[in-house]
């Protein structure tokens, strides 16, 4: 590993902005990590699928647990890729075997719900380390990196479910209208059900999706605050400066040493020793003589270096000084026993003196008790609109008396006013001749009835399969199914243009001669 290839700005981060560089790390090579990614997972989705297609939560579940496995691949590519030696898919693929082998039994059981799992990753992955010596590396690391791959972890499992949740809303609108009318939820959940399967795998489908996205993301940021801790403890971003000084000084050591050389090329050549005159040389001093240059030429003697190495040590950085105050009631060593019987006496006074003003403790309780029903009047108060929303467990009215019944609903004028008495028979009269008026009217007489004599609380803005569901919450067998025959009718003619059958007709209309003659009023 050579720093100096990093592509990327090498030096001390705070851990946020280590995992912004982690997502700005996954951006640049997203199209390799979400297709090595796409290509080993979604394939073992559908085999799972496949081989557990009456428990899809299983294949999920399954397919969840193995996520520390899928994590080793965009790991590979992105430490390779950090300094320069991006590799191929097919290449990543191929190593995908070798990157598996180590320790994944752990990986995969009893650190599988480990919060640091993303921050642990590149110790045994890149660094090769395993048992007492992984263990001592991670307690040197995670002095200062557990708490942003903590909440890494924290942040991401609450951004897979928001976006999950998101999947399945869209998932949701694009059912069609009849898929929606057919369906209950009493049969989604129940096991013995085996009809709507294909939507929990299609549920588990829009997961792996998901994890095409946000996996790389996350093994990128668990990377990145490793890179951004061992640069706080290695110190790389002052070694990268120093070569990039040792490169500066070398360059320029070799241009002096030329311009020397050619300096002594011209200097003139010295006299032969023949031709040079004897002299007498002094006698050398002795290096621990008193008058020797090097004694001489000092200026500090030892007591005055010895203060001044003192007065350096008492001086930041070699010394910190650090002041704390706090309370305390005072020092446990001068709390004697006339103190503590002093104490004592203070205290059976206060309690002689409560137990003497009744009248005090008599106020006390009534305040007490009048904050209590005031708190209770504004829970009432506050929480009023829920309790008519729920006011059919609590035997309320579901709306207040001034809230006025709209008139019309999806276009259709339901007041009473505008049906007739004998609706059955309006109805078998037109049918002959106007089957979609008479099943407009039969569909308008239901809705008035519902608005004004069960009082369900029914908007303009609702659609046929809303107040389909407020009906199914009634509880009223008889009323659900026949609501949910004649809905489907109306919206295949009103829609689809598609007649009911021929004998659908008298079947409604004995249907609602015998529900809303004999059904009791609300």
């Amino acid at each position: 590993m050579r720093l100096t290839d990093a592509t990327v700005v090498i030096r001390p981060r705070s851990q946020w902005e280590a995992m912004d560089l982690g997502i700005r790390l996954a951006r640049r090579h997203a199209g390799l990590l979400m297709a090595s990614w796409a290509i080993i997972t979604l394939p073992l989705l559908g085999l799972l699928s496949a081989l557990l297609w009456s428990y899809p939560s299983i294949a999920v579940l399954i397919f969840w647990l193995l996520k520390p496995a899928y994590e080793r691949l965009p790991l590979y590519i992105l430490s390779q890729a950090l300094f320069g030696h991006t590799p191929s898919l097919s290449a990543s693929l191929r190593a995908l075997p070798g990157l598996l082998k180590p320790q994944l039994l752990a990986s995969l059981t009893w650190r599988r719900l480990s919060m640091t799992r993303s921050f642990d990753l590149p110790v045994l992955q890149l660094e090769g380390l395993a048992g007492q010596a992984r263990s001592q590396r991670l307690v040197v690391l995670g002095q200062k990196g557990t708490a942003g791959a903590t909440w890494l972890t924290l942040v991401g499992v609450h951004v897979e479910m928001a976006l999950l949740f998101g999947l399945f809303a869209l998932l949701y609108l694009m059912l069609p209208m009849q898929v929606e009318i057919d369906w209950s939820w009493e049969s989604l959940i129940n096991p013995d059900s085996h009809q709507w399967l294909w939507l929990e795998h299609l549920s588990n489908l829009l997961y792996g999706l998901l994890l095409v996205i946000w996996g790389p993301v996350y093994a990128a940021c668990g990377f990145t605050l490793y890179l951004n801790r061992r640069s706080e403890l290695e110190a790389w971003d002052i070694e990268l400066v120093l070569r990039r000084l040792r490169q500066r000084v070398t360059g320029s050591a070799y241009a002096l040493l030329l311009l020397a050389g050619l300096l002594l090329s011209q200097w003139p050549a010295p006299a032969l020793a023949d031709d040079m005159p004897v002299q007498c040389q002094p006698e050398q001093l002795a290096a621990d003589h008193p008058d020797a240059p090097r004694l001489q030429l000092q200026h500090l003697d030892s007591d005055s270096a010895r203060y001044a190495i003192a007065g350096l040590l008492a001086e930041p950085p070699f010394e910190h000084t650090e002041q704390v105050t706090r309370w305390r009631l005072g020092d446990p060593q001068e709390l004697d026993e006339e103190r503590i019987k002093a104490w004592a006496e203070r205290l059976k006074a206060l309690f002689d003196w409560w137990e003497r003003s009744s009248g005090l403790a008599l106020v006390v309780e009534s305040l007490l008790w009048g904050l209590c029903l005031g708190l209770l009047v504004w829970l009432a108060w506050r929480y009023r609109q829920w309790l008519q929303a729920f006011g059919s467990r609590l035997r309320l009215p579901r709306r207040s008396p001034a809230e006025v019944p709209p008139s019309q609903l999806f276009g259709l004028e339901v007041s009473p006013q505008s049906l007739p008495q004998d609706i059955p028979g309006a109805v078998l009269a037109l049918w002959t001749e106007q089957p979609r008026a008479a099943l407009s009217l039969l569909y308008r007489a239901l809705l008035s009835h519902l608005l004004h004599e069960r009082q369900l609380p029914l908007k303009a803005s609702h659609t046929e399969g809303e107040v389909l569901a407020l009906v199914q919450r009634q509880q009223h067998e008889p009323l659900s199914q026949f609501c949910q025959q004649l809905t489907t009718h109306w919206l295949q003619l009103a829609y689809g243009h598609r007649l009911p059958p021929a004998d659908s007709c008298q079947a409604l209309c004995a249907q609602w001669r015998q529900l809303f003659t004999t059904e009791p009023r609300p």
